[in-house]
């Protein structure tokens, strides 16, 4: 790992209370920034998560991205806890199969609603109330998970596969937009993850041909896209403003 150092920076992570958002989490923490832990309805796995991190001041709080008045809330928790926010890392998202040809209309309604609710407005709504902050100080970062799947498509989840292109785009304007205030907006698209999320299928009869995706014949580990995170909200890396950065083992290479 990168001898990455954020003493005196905090860091507010979406859905960190497992999976890459635990893995950023500790990252974080382990290179000295006090870190707010979001989570919608797993508080127990939250505590946990924020117990577990290096140093202290950590703190946690709660909000459901659907809901544009509990991200309000959060956002000023944060910042009236921890003091201000330098780092924000738009992680928290959902996933839901919905295959055209197998849905229902009233269903194939509620999975994009649902999906983009939370994936591409939740991040969006959070970006607006953590950026107004940021341009009150003239500083701040804001690095964005997406997903391969913005790129390749998700057939069995078109809605996913949206609202991750859509965060690439919001992403890159906002980095343009922010720019002026030296802020500086980066996206991560990960490919496979072996998480508590994925691993019924990787351990799964598919698993053997998503390893075979990559030339490596593996998927990415939680930490490998933590790193690429820290990496961009480096003060070092604001030339990167704008970029959105494959995390994917050469499964999708896009030119």
């Amino acid at each position: 790992m990168l001898n990455f150092n954020f003493t005196e920076k905090t860091v507010l992570i979406t859905g960190a209370s497992r999976g890459i958002g635990q893995a950023v989490a500790t990252a974080f923490a382990q290179a000295s920034a006090r870190v707010a832990v979001h989570y919608h309805q797993h508080k127990q796995a939250a505590e946990q998560v924020r117990e577990s991190l290096a140093g202290t001041g950590h703190i946690l709080v709660q909000a459901d991205l659907a809901n544009p008045i509990a991200i309000e809330q959060m956002v000023h928790q944060a910042i009236a806890q921890l003091g201000h926010i330098d780092i924000l890392v738009n992680n928290a998202g959902i996933y839901q199969e919905h295959p055209l040809n197998q849905t229902n209309y009233q269903d194939w309604q509620a999975a994009w609603q649902q999906t983009i609710g939370v994936n591409l407005l939740g991040a969006v709504n959070v970006s607006y109330c953590v950026a107004r902050h940021m341009i009150e100080r003239r500083s701040g970062r804001i690095i964005n998970v997406t997903s391969r799947g913005a790129f390749r498509g998700e057939p069995t989840a078109t809605a996913y596969g949206a609202s991750k292109a859509g965060l690439n785009a919001f992403s890159q304007s906002l980095a343009l937009h922010l720019a002026p205030h030296n802020i500086f907006v980066t996206a991560v698209a990960p490919g496979w993850v072996e998480t508590d999320m994925t691993r019924a299928v990787l351990e799964s009869p598919r698993g053997k041909a998503i390893h075979q995706q990559s030339p490596l014949n593996r998927v990415a580990s939680p930490e490998e896209v933590a790193h690429t995170v820290l990496f961009l909200a480096c003060e070092s890396a604001e030339f990167l403003t704008g970029a959105i950065v494959d995390v994917n083992g050469a499964s999708y290479l896009r030119s």
